[in-house]
């Protein structure tokens, strides 16, 4: 039986930019004027309340089929976005919808049409899954509550071997996982309803090192066969030019920068971007 946590080793750095963008389509989801601002606890008994701007002004579109990168500091209003663009927090302006259709949080069923078409992998994977429920039953659990007409067992096979763990385990639990596997696992369940967008919040980051390319390529396969698009929020630099063809920068809620990955990288026009790509840890060579 193979092992599903072993897989082909990579010497590819996971710098590699993306070389073969896939051909732009129609937009897909669009995000225009997005500000969302909290109202922070009182300081003073008389004064007013002060305010927090989280985002402002923040408009993107992602194209169907297309491949976005978010990247900021901690702080920049990066998870904010993200919750705003599935409809899991309210902007205090702006709107965001998906194929000319408004995505705003309501009653859990108004929104679940849109939970089909967008699913989400979170940084931490075995938070992220219950660790009460079997692997099998996790898996399932987005088809169940979407009501999802397919033979479920069927599905639930097809997506575990997909991303690389063996269907026979489905009756174990997530700590008998490793975090990778975890990670696939989490994956599995994502993709289990056939959504059109994957968002991925810092998916890699709590992986070890040698296994963050593996997630990596497989996110890259697993968008090109389930034609699949992309939202990818990272604070690696690295990790969102290997996998996204397009990146905007957040700083202080805003956009400071945006355009085709590769281009961005190279020659960025803004200041704060060209500190980001500064502050990337390098090896210098030493002379033998």
């Amino acid at each position: 039986m193979r092992n599903p946590a072993s897989g082909p080793r990579h010497e590819r750095s996971i710098v590699e930019p993306l070389t073969e963008p896939r051909t732009r389509a129609a937009p897909l989801l669009r995000a225009e004027g997005i500000e969302r601002t909290y109202r922070l606890p009182r300081t003073s008994l008389f004064g007013p309340r002060a305010v927090r701007r989280a985002l402002q002004g923040v408009d993107l579109v992602l194209h169907d089929g297309g491949s976005l990168g978010v990247v900021g500091e901690s702080g920049s209003g990066k998870s904010t976005l993200v919750r705003i663009l599935l409809g899991l927090d309210r902007a205090t302006a702006g709107e965001v919808s998906y194929r000319d259709r408004s995505v705003a949080p309501g009653r859990p069923s108004s929104l679940r049409w849109f939970r089909r078409e967008a699913q989400i992998v979170f940084q931490d994977p075995l938070s992220s899954l219950d660790p009460r429920m079997t692997i099998d039953a996790i898996v399932r659990e987005p088809l169940i509550c979407l009501g999802v007409e397919e033979d479920h067992r069927q599905r639930v096979t097809e997506v575990l071997d997909a991303v690389g763990i063996d269907p026979s385990w489905g009756t174990r639990y997530p700590h008998q996982f490793s975090g990778g596997q975890q990670q696939r696992i989490a994956i599995a369940r994502a993709i289990a309803p056939r959504p059109k967008i994957l968002v991925g919040d810092e998916p890699v980051s709590a992986l070890d090192v040698s296994v963050r390319v593996q997630i990596l390529d497989l996110l890259r396969r697993l968008a090109d066969e389930y034609q699949l698009s992309l939202v990818l929020v990272s604070h690696d630099l690295g990790v969102v030019r290997y996998l996204c063809e397009d990146v905007i920068v957040l700083h202080e809620g805003r956009i400071a920068e945006r355009g085709r990955t590769v281009d961005v990288f190279r020659s960025p026009t803004q200041p704060y971007t060209r500190e980001l790509l500064d502050a990337v840890p390098r090896i210098r060579s030493t002379p033998t």
